[in-house]
C-alpha cells in the first residue's frame, strides 16, 4: 500500500494543489473535462490566495505519485477577503476579461472568470463565533482513509492556537456526501444560500 504523508504547505506546491482543485472541481468530482481551456481557473481563487497569504494554516497530503490533497484555512475571513480584493484580484481581472453575452451560455471557465470580477465574500453569522474558514479537497485515491479528518483537525488546531474561536466552510447543496462528512466531524448547519447547483450550505464548528 502506498504510504500517505501529511505536511505543511511550502513553496513549490502551487502546481500540485491547483491540479487537485481541478480534479475535484465538479462538485467534488473530476472537473478537468470542463476546464481544458484554462485548467488553473479554479485554483486561482480557491487555492492560490491561501498559499500566498496564510500558508501557516495549510496542509497537504502526498504519496509516491505526488500531491493528492490539501486543507487550507484563513484566520479572519473578512481580513483575508480584503487582502484578496486588493492584492490578488486586480491581476486576475487584468488577465482574464469579464465574459460578455448571455451568462446562461457561458462555459464553466467563463463562469469562473466572471467570479474574478464579481467575487462573493459572504460570511455566515454569527461571524464572531466562526470568523475563520476552511477549504479541503482530496483526490479519490486519498479518500476513505481518515486523511481528511486528520488534515482538517490539524488546520483547526493551528487556527485555535492563534486565538480563533471557530471556523466555517461552504459546501455545495448537491454535494451531499461532503455534507455528511462534515457533520460526522462535528460541524453544524448554519445557513443555506441559493438553490440547486448554485446553492451553498454553510457549516460551522466552535473551537471549544
Amino acid at each position: 500500500m502506498t504510504p500517505f504523508r501529511i505536511r505543511p504547505v511550502r513553496l513549490g506546491d502551487e502546481a500540485g494543489t491547483y491540479h487537485v482543485c481541478l480534479k475535484t472541481g465538479d462538485y467534488g468530482r473530476d472537473g478537468e473535462p470542463f476546464y481544458r481551456d484554462d485548467p488553473d481557473a479554479l485554483g486561482r481563487i480557491f487555492v492560490g490566495p491561501y498559499l500566498a497569504f496564510e500558508p501557516e494554516f495549510g496542509l497537504v497530503v502526498e504519496d509516491d505519485h505526488g500531491l493528492c490533497g490539501y486543507a487550507l484555512g484563513a484566520f479572519d475571513s473578512k481580513t483575508f477577503y480584503a487582502r484578496y480584493d486588493t492584492e490578488w484580484r486586480p491581476d486576475l481581472c487584468a488577465r482574464y476579461p469579464m465574459p460578455v453575452g448571455d451568462p446562461t451560455g457561458w462555459s464553466r471557465t467563463q463562469q469562473v472568470h466572471s467570479w474574478y470580477h464579481s467575487p462573493d465574500y459572504f460570511c455566515p453569522e454569527p461571524y464572531g463565533v466562526y470568523p475563520s474558514h476552511l477549504h479541503i479537497d482530496l483526490l479519490d485515491r486519498a479518500q476513505g482513509r481518515g486523511l481528511g479528518r486528520v488534515m482538517l483537525q490539524g488546520v483547526m488546531d493551528r487556527l485555535r492556537s492563534h486565538g480563533s474561536p471557530g471556523a466555517h466552510l461552504g459546501v455545495s447543496l448537491v454535494n451531499v456526501a461532503a455534507q455528511g462528512f462534515y457533520r460526522h466531524l462535528g460541524f453544524r448547519d448554519l445557513m443555506r444560500v441559493g438553490e440547486g447547483t448554485g446553492g451553498c450550505l454553510y457549516m460551522g464548528m466552535r473551537f471549544s
